[in-house]
């Protein structure tokens, strides 16, 4: 049960970290947009450290239905285990944006108006999602004590240099459909990011499979 919990409760926080700091950074910068994206930027890589860090030892930290996959394939978890996870971490990521909602005194339920949608934005959510699991899983194997600084490092200066602002993940693309602040994402742009996402991992999983077959 712990292990759900973990899950449920750090991608909750780790949405509310990303949208209460999307707000904050547009209100203070005036609508200077690179502004917000750099408070956005380092407040969810500073999140993002504190959660792996308290949270890995209990359920790893995934907070990311992909990342689950993975380490399903790598057979960290079972089946159930990993079903049980995707539940917690999608649950988790809509309460996450509610509750900043609440916090920011706006309408709890929300919907995006801003499209993020084409080619080039669906291929740099692939990139991303490739970039997030190949440094989990070689941070995992080599250097694991080093995980949460490498991935919280990573999602930092992903928000800048791809051009869908590292998204990477399922459940937090599918919540920030549901808030129509800074960082939402029209439920219209939802499917684009998912499948890029979806298909960056599936490359994974084959490759995990390869290697596998090979060793």
């Amino acid at each position: 049960m712990k292990f759900y919990l973990s899950e449920y409760i750090g991608t909750a926080l780790l949405l509310a970290i990303v949208a209460g700091s999307g707000i904050m950074g547009e209100t203070l910068g005036a609508g200077n947009a690179a502004v917000a994206l750099l408070g956005n930027s380092i407040a969810t890589g500073a999140g993002l450290y504190v959660l792996i860090g308290l949270l890995g030892p209990i359920s790893g930290a995934h907070f990311n239905p992909v990342v689950t996959l993975m380490f399903w394939k790598l057979g960290h978890l079972n089946l159930k285990k990993m079903l049980g996870y995707w539940a917690c971490q999608f649950t988790g990521a809509i309460v996450g944006i509610w509750l900043t909602h609440l916090m920011f005194s706006l309408p709890i339920i929300q919907e995006s108006t801003k499209v993020r949608a084409g080619f080039g934005i669906w291929t740099s959510e692939f990139i991303s999602t490739l970039v997030l699991l190949i440094v989990i899983r070689v941070g995992d194997k080599e250097a694991k004590d080093r995980v949460p600084m490498l991935v919280a490092l990573t999602v930092t200066a992903g928000y800048w240099f791809t051009s869908s602002t590292f998204f990477a993940n399922p459940a937090v693309t599918l919540a920030r459909s549901f808030t129509n602040t800074f960082v939402g994402i029209a439920p219209s742009s939802v499917f684009g990011f998912m499948l890029a996402e979806v298909l960056a991992a599936l490359v994974i999983v084959g490759m995990l499979s390869f290697s596998k077959q090979k060793s």
